[in-house]
């Protein structure tokens, strides 16, 4: 199977990110192998749309992201897999939301994954999921900190065994 990283970003995108090699202070793209089998496995998902669930969490910080506009809200939310489309709130200054309001599923594919474990193509999904916003701070100092250590927490806790980023 050829995976094609770049087919959900617009094609002006394609070039700064296919050409880019490593950021400062990584000496080789991230990959980790995966020992289990995709059928045997719990895949949890991460948005970086800054979706957030309306009435029960907070909004990410987008009066922060004006009054700083090369920072971005590190934190992050959980999202259930149970979540409906109407409990969506989306929350990012730098995609254009009226799709994401209209079919979540775009940004975080919930019942995509569910029809791949009915399918038994995954073995479970998580019962929870994530989310941030993925325009951060290029220096990843609150990321690194803060950031991934708890979300690495948070899966450890769900017992996934993979996370698939969904495009946002």
């Amino acid at each position: 199977m050829i995976v094609d990283s770049y087919r959900f970003l617009p094609r002006s995108f394609r070039p700064f990110y296919e050409g880019r090699g490593p950021f400062p202070g990584e000496g080789y793209p991230v990959w980790a192998p995966f020992a289990k089998r995709l059928a045997g496995s719990r895949i949890a998902l991460l948005t970086s749309a800054g979706i957030y669930l309306k009435g029960s969490q907070s909004t990410f910080d987008l009066d922060g992201e004006r009054a700083r506009p090369e920072w971005g809200d590190p934190t992050w939310r959980v999202i259930r897999s149970s979540t409906k489309p109407d409990e969506v709130g989306v929350a990012h200054l730098h995609i254009n939301d009226d799709d994401l309001h209209t079919d979540p599923e775009v940004a975080l594919p919930l019942r995509g994954l569910d029809e791949l474990v009915s399918e038994g193509v995954v073995g479970s999904a998580a019962a929870n999921h994530l989310s941030v916003m993925g325009y951060q701070d290029r220096r990843l100092e609150d990321w690194r900190r803060t950031t991934v250590p708890a979300i690495i927490d948070h899966l450890r806790t769900e017992q996934a065994d993979g996370l698939v980023l969904a495009p946002a």
